[in-house]
């Protein structure tokens, strides 16, 4: 069935009435649809699209737009759009604070069930894997932390190198070693406290069966070939660059915070870190910046391609009306 009215163009136009009893079977079934994909394929536009169209609220499961004082280079929707349309989890941490998978499923689990029982329906958006599985899926990591241990394990990494503890994480914790780059001293140092304070590793309450989330999910990706993803790309890269990226980066260092963190160990700030270091110029940067983006892009297609509940459409001018297609005959489907 095609969803009639709605044209994707520059812009939808929302007719309310039309889709109020799509709007009303959504909230009743408490479905959610999930819209994932690759970087820069379009999946903000057409989010806020839908959420004109149907009323919606938007929860983002994007794991650095979470950080304050990092707008351009995490693409985030204009503080304006935010303002016309309800958005949870953009600006919810310092960049200088650690906040995981884990905490990000639970919270947001806890939030969407309050604002589904109070009528709000709502759209999930994002390309962060980890994040999408945490909420969807569920992710057991231990509420344990003890900053003694924490500051013990990083003077330890001080003295004996970042390497070593790597090492030692290999040995205890193999599993969590393989999910953790050997440059995030953050996500090493939250894995081997685990291990210390629960004598186990973290990799085995990842293990456990959570409960279900308070909400149907519909997974829906948006792809692209291949030629037209990676123009979007470059084209966004020139666009992050044109609307002041250098600035945002060189305001975050001036503000305190370390190149090292985890929040900006990000495809955009790295490279920008690295040119006002002097490392090489604005020209390599950009290209720099869109080469590492299509990298991330083929990553995250990657992880998407894996799990069978996406149902992929194609990023065009149709891409509005086929969602709004799937959703109507899943409300259809599910009624008696």
């Amino acid at each position: 069935m095609r969803a009639e009215g709605v044209t994707l163009g520059a812009r939808v136009a929302p007719n309310r009435n039309q889709w109020r009893e799509l709007r009303k079977r959504l909230l009743e079934l408490r479905l959610v649809p999930l819209i994932v994909g690759p970087t820069a394929v379009g999946k903000t536009a057409l989010s806020l699209q839908l959420a004109e169209v149907l009323g919606a609220e938007i929860v983002s499961a994007d794991s650095r737009q979470v950080y304050r004082y990092m707008d351009i280079g995490t693409a985030k929707p204009s503080r304006e759009v935010r303002a016309r349309i309800p958005h949870h989890f953009i600006d919810v941490r310092d960049p200088d604070e650690y906040y995981s998978a884990g905490e990000y499923g639970r919270e947001a689990r806890q939030i969407m069930a309050r604002l589904l029982e109070e009528g709000r329906l709502l759209i999930v958006v994002g390309g962060s894997g980890f994040y999408l599985r945490a909420l969807i899926d569920g992710l057991f990591e231990p509420r344990i932390s003890d900053p003694e241990v924490k500051e013990r394990l990083r003077e330890r990494i001080r003295r004996e190198g970042l390497a070593a503890a790597y090492r030692y994480l290999m040995r205890v914790d193999p599993d969590s070693a393989a999910r953790i780059h050997p440059h995030d001293e953050q996500r090493i140092v939250r894995a081997l406290e685990v291990y210390e304070l629960a004598g186990e590793p973290m990799s085995k309450f990842f293990a456990r069966k959570p409960a279900p989330p308070p909400f149907r999910a519909m997974w829906i990706g948006l792809e692209l070939p291949r030629d037209e993803l990676y123009r979007r790309i470059d084209h966004r890269a020139e666009q992050m660059f044109a609307s002041g990226l250098v600035d945002e980066v060189r305001g975050l260092l001036e503000r305190g915070y370390s190149a090292d963190l985890n929040a900006l160990r990000t495809v955009g700030y790295q490279e920008v870190i690295a040119h006002l270091r002097g490392e090489y110029s604005l020209e390599r940067a950009v290209e720099l910046v869109k080469r590492n983006s299509r990298r991330y892009a083929k990553r995250q297609l990657t992880w998407f391609r894996r799990d069978e509940r996406i149902h992929w459409i194609r990023a065009d001018e149709t891409a509005s009306e086929q969602i709004l297609s799937l959703l109507q005959r899943a409300v259809e489907a599910a009624s008696p």
